[in-house]
């Protein structure tokens, strides 16, 4: 787990942000047992961890098969590392996939439909003395109608505090994760959306140029999923390759999530026509941690891919040669011009030449 950072804000705006971390393992990353939260103006910290009883003595986070109508009981560890008493608001929350990739948890003011909804503490706060440890039982009821596939969501504990600036509060929060997979038909799936090639030439008129390709992963399933990306283009019937090389793979996307990608493809050689594929290999991850491929997904945009300063170039050499021919033309058109008017100066004198005995 990791501290929670302090954030401000102000009582008239009824806005209050908060910083959800210590979400443990939220991408199977390996992190302490236990986390601490520092109040900035005192000596509060807590920690959280889960329970150790019949579901084991150090798990990362709560992970849970439950079919519909099913019902868990576990239970919640907080201890007090401060030096005095602490007044926590206990709650879940459902859980979403920020911008940056990262598990964060709905404020308490936000509408939970799921986790948020199903996880019942056995009490809405809790009081801790100095060096305390408390258990805060927990049940999760899954309803008899929820929809089979993955949930995910947080227990956490919450503190709210006044900053010396009038108005001003800061709540902070630290919690786990719990991980629900509600029995029934699973049906993993991705798609691609959106899919776009832009190119862009170098200054070099026979040089390559770079593309990018955009688009955006949707989780069409129902259950949590990354996958493995792979993007290329392309030039007319299928020449001129290009590779993007590795790609990071995205999150793991909850059901309903959108991740939005950008590849650059760089030494693509402008062949007019561009044709861009992207290609996700959904990943599968059970509860014993394993990852399973899944069957490919692939989809194709075309664009242009134009060498504008190739263009350019030719277009200077078309203009050059037209206007070489045109001037070409008016320099044979005057020399006619001086021959027929040296001509008929020739004949005129000689006409001349010959009335003037005559006279």
């Amino acid at each position: 787990m990791h501290p929670p950072v302090t954030r401000r804000t102000t009582a008239v705006a009824t806005l209050v942000r908060t910083a959800v971390l210590a979400l443990l393992a939220a991408f199977a990353v390996a992190v302490p047992a236990a986390g601490h939260a520092r109040a900035a103006d005192g000596d509060a910290a807590w920690t959280v961890r889960t329970a150790s009883n019949s579901y084991g003595d150090a798990r990362s986070s709560f992970s849970y098969s439950v079919n519909p109508g099913g019902r868990v009981e576990d239970a919640m560890a907080v201890a007090n590392r401060g030096t005095t008493p602490l007044e926590l608001a206990v709650y879940a929350a459902d859980g979403f996939t920020t911008d940056k990739g990262q598990l964060d948890l709905l404020t308490k003011d936000k509408k939970s439909t799921a986790v948020g909804v199903w996880v019942h503490a056995d009490r809405s706060s809790v009081v801790i003395k100095p060096g305390q440890t408390v258990q805060i039982p927990f049940e999760v009821t899954v309803p008899g109608n929820a929809t089979p596939g993955d949930y995910v969501g947080g227990l956490l504990t919450s503190l709210t505090q006044a900053e010396d600036a009038e108005g001003i509060s800061v709540d902070r929060r630290l919690g786990i994760r719990v991980k629900l997979r509600v029995g029934g038909a699973l049906k993993p799936g991705l798609a691609i959306e959106g899919l776009h090639a832009d190119y862009r030439g170098s200054l070099n008129p026979f040089g390559t140029g770079d593309a990018t390709v955009s688009y955006t992963i949707h989780n069409t399933g129902n259950v949590m999923l990354s996958a493995k990306q792979a993007v290329s283009v392309s030039g007319p019937f299928g020449w001129l390759r290009a590779g993007a090389g590795d790609i990071a793979a995205p999150p793991q996307l909850l059901p309903g999530e959108r991740w939005k990608v950008k590849v650059p493809v760089h030494g693509v050689t402008p062949g007019v026509s561009l044709t861009a594929t992207a290609t996700l290999t959904p990943l599968l991850t059970d509860a014993s941690g394993s990852t399973t491929p899944l069957t490919p997904v692939r989809a194709t945009a075309h664009g242009l891919a134009v060498a504008w300063t190739l263009l350019l170039l030719v277009v200077v050499l078309i203009a050059a040669v037209a206007a070489g021919v045109v001037l070409a033309r008016r320099n044979r058109a005057r020399r006619k011009l001086r021959e027929d008017a040296r001509v008929r100066e020739a004949v005129e004198q000689t006409l001349r030449g010959q009335a003037a005995p005559q006279s």
